[in-house]
């Protein structure tokens, strides 16, 4: 193992970028919540410009700019992971060196996106990158978002005995790729589960962590949940989960219509009174009928 990997466990959530109503970037509210998550609620460690943070809607500065903004507050008070995929190889060498002099611990570096390279190449383009950095790298195993094959958990245990990646983030409904890497390569990487969809099971199943933008609005539940399957307390663990749920089903079942997850989870912190800020078009704020809704649904299930 290349790098010391035991810091990389438990709750990191894909921390949100804020932007102002002209879609304007809001770095002292994006500061804010990031505070927010790590001084008050149980955040293991965090995600910069990763999905939840919107980073496919950033320009290359942007980025930057967000990427210095963590690094210059959280530098050292836990570990920071950097989104710095691109579909570009190049790119991602340079927005990832550009982490790497920042102090940033490691990269999480998405799937080459929409262009739909072979797989070959796919794995190639993480073999590159390796050679350029001296950071742990994050595989973010994504195909649906990124319309790119996933890498499967024999090539990932493949690419960790060539000290190509070191941890994978497994976006997935499925928690297969978990128990199968946990199998296969046990502590040699660290295991984080990607989606919101069953990270109960996940843990069970032998993951590490937990990336999620879900955790922007669930961190301290899923804390204690990760603490309560360490200690072999299922009946706990369970019962955690069960407080995360409603959230989950926010965006499953759509019950206040049709909203991304992003929108939701702005609602849901304006509705605890904080700043819940706006996403870039073309994702819309909630309308007031659905924030409404929303607050009807939190407080049946007392969120």
């Amino acid at each position: 193992m290349a790098f010391d990997l035991t810091p990389f466990a438990g709750i990191f959530p894909a921390g949100m970028t804020f932007f102002d109503a002209d879609g304007n970037l809001d770095e002292k509210a994006t500061l804010d919540h990031w505070q927010w998550l790590v001084d008050e609620r149980d955040a293991d460690g965090l995600v910069v410009c990763g999905t939840s943070g919107e980073f496919i809607s950033l320009t290359l500065t942007e980025r930057e700019r967000l990427l210095r903004l963590a690094a210059e507050h959280f530098g050292g008070k836990l570990p920071l992971i950097a989104g710095t995929g691109h579909a570009s190889t190049k790119i991602t060498i340079e927005m990832s060196q550009f982490a790497e002099k920042l102090g940033i611990d490691a990269m999480i570096v998405i799937l080459p996106y929409y262009s739909r390279p072979p797989q070959h190449s796919v794995i190639e383009h993480f073999r590159t990158l390796r050679k350029h950095v001296n950071r742990p790298i994050m595989l973010y195993n994504n195909p649906t978002n990124t319309a790119t094959a996933a890498i499967s958990p024999p090539q990932i245990a493949e690419m960790v005995e060539q000290d190509i990646v070191h941890m994978v983030k497994s976006t997935m409904e499925s928690v297969v790729p978990i128990h199968d890497l946990a199998k296969l390569v046990g502590d040699d990487m660290r295991i984080f589960y990607g989606s919101f969809l069953s990270a109960f099971e996940a843990f069970c199943g032998g993951a590490h962590g937990w990336v999620s933008g879900v955790l922007n609005v669930a961190s301290p539940n899923a804390h204690k949940m990760v603490q309560a399957i360490r200690d072999s307390d299922l009946t706990e663990g369970r019962r955690l989960w069960n407080r995360i749920l409603p959230i989950v089903h926010l965006y499953t079942y759509q019950p206040l219509g049709p909203a991304a997850d992003i929108p939701i989870y702005r609602g849901m912190l304006q509705h605890w009174g904080r700043h819940g800020g706006y996403s870039r078009q073309p994702f819309d704020p909630l309308t007031a009928e659905q924030m409404s809704l929303l607050e009807d649904y939190m407080a049946k299930w007392e969120l």
